[in-house]
């Protein structure tokens, strides 16, 4: 089945390098609410992750041609869709507040995320809205993209170890507001 849905993707993203219209709305509908879930995550607002995420796919669809064959539309779309929200935040220039490099660190344990399964996500994610935009960005990229403080600090242009005061300080504040809510 995975197979047979990969083969599909595959026949879509060669239409829409024809200039397909068809195609990039099958394509768009096949990816739009897992894309839109990035978006919201890390813009914060509804609004604004709407906006991002349409200016993404017209990223995507305009430079299709330059997909290569062995990375998958969904990896390559995923990257854009990061990217425009990444810039997004820089432009409201509130992206990452500057930190005090001697911020005291403990390491992460390895059940932290199983603190947040147990809670509703819809929850978490309300909480994590009413983070700073630093804070929730580093803790989107972590948590939720799988990337770690080295590849986070490269991409937003700042130390690991301020990746890693970021991501601490947004797990203190999403617990502060769930306990203040409980």
């Amino acid at each position: 089945m995975e197979a047979e849905q990969q083969t599909i993707h595959i026949y879509l993203v060669k239409r829409c390098q024809k200039g397909d219209r068809q195609a990039q709305n099958e394509l768009y509908k096949l990816y739009v609410g897992a894309m839109y879930n990035i978006c919201r995550r890390m813009m914060g607002e509804e609004e604004e992750a709407k906006d991002v995420l349409q200016d993404a796919f017209i990223t995507a669809f305009s430079s299709i041609s330059t997909l290569k064959k062995e990375v998958t539309f969904g990896a390559w779309l995923k990257r854009i869709v990061i990217n425009h929200c990444l810039n997004a935040l820089k432009k409201k220039k509130l992206l990452i507040s500057e930190l005090n490099e001697g911020f005291d660190m403990m390491e992460p344990e390895e059940e932290e995320v199983c603190e947040y399964c147990a809670l509703e996500s819809r929850k978490i994610l309300q909480a994590i809205d009413h983070i700073s935009e630093g804070c929730r960005t580093v803790m989107n990229l972590y948590l939720f993209e799988g990337y770690d403080h080295k590849e986070i600090a490269h991409i937003l242009g700042i130390t690991e170890s301020a990746s890693k005061a970021q991501y601490s300080k947004a797990k203190s504040k999403v617990r502060k507001i769930l306990s203040l809510n409980t």
